[in-house]
């Protein structure tokens, strides 16, 4: 199926591992996390429980660091049946601090793209996640001058881009949505009617994978950002 993009007025892009590095953060503080518990459970197990524990509090934290530290010290807790000393809750807390205070690591050709459509394009970021996390993310990337809107999403499901849109005036039909994630920046889009271009992270989390079956085409794959510029 040939899909056309010459009627695209606006382009959102995701933040997360589309502009800049961040999935890989929050694996590496993952091992470190299972190294402080080893005593109680194996490094898989440990895994396991987090993730359980990240889905549980989900609708209570939402996305972020801030609530995947929760998550942490409350695994801690469980995992350890009450015994997890304060020295290792401090720890836990300290790994939460260094993963926001890690400088932003922009992806290949980010800049180059933004600079060149945003002289063609309407361009929004909308990301998901802690907001002053986010709004820090943004400022250390040096990015915000490109974007004609920035808007930090509880969730990303089609309701929010719907919303979001009315909001912003922007038809369906005539906004582009580019990001790593299928389930969050890709198949919302398409289901409302818009259009997107998937650039894969190597990096995924569990949760914002989807089943092959969910998968129902209907945009473009490009292995690098840079290859957006030959399509629009």
């Amino acid at each position: 199926m040939e899909i056309k993009y010459d009627n695209i007025k606006v382009i959102g892009f995701d933040a997360d591992d589309t502009l800049w590095v961040n999935e890989t953060y929050f694996r590496d503080t993952e091992h470190k996390f299972a190294r402080l518990l080893a005593s109680y459970e194996t490094e898989n197990k440990i895994d396991q429980e987090l993730f359980k524990m990240e889905m549980k509090n989900l609708s209570l934290y939402g996305y972020g660091v801030k609530g995947f530290v929760l998550s942490m010290i409350e695994s801690a807790i469980d995992l350890s049946n009450g015994k997890i000393a304060v020295d290792t809750i401090s720890k836990i807390l300290d790994l939460g601090k260094e993963m926001i205070e890690k400088p932003v690591e922009l992806l290949d050709g980010v800049e180059e793209v933004l600079k060149q459509l945003s002289k063609s394009y309407r361009l929004l970021l909308l990301t998901k996640g802690d907001l002053l996390d986010q709004e820090r993310k943004l400022e250390k990337s040096g990015l915000s001058e490109y974007f004609h809107h920035i808007e930090v999403l509880s969730d990303k499901k089609e309701s929010n881009y719907s919303n979001l849109l009315e909001h912003l005036e922007v038809e369906h039909e005539e906004f582009l949505m580019i990001g790593n994630s299928l389930k969050s920046d890709i198949l919302p889009i398409i289901n409302i009617g818009g259009k997107a271009i998937h650039v894969p992270f190597h990096t995924t989390w569990v949760h914002e994978m989807v089943h092959e079956a969910d998968d129902n085409g209907g945009y473009k794959k490009v292995n690098n950002i840079k290859e957006v510029l030959e399509i629009l």
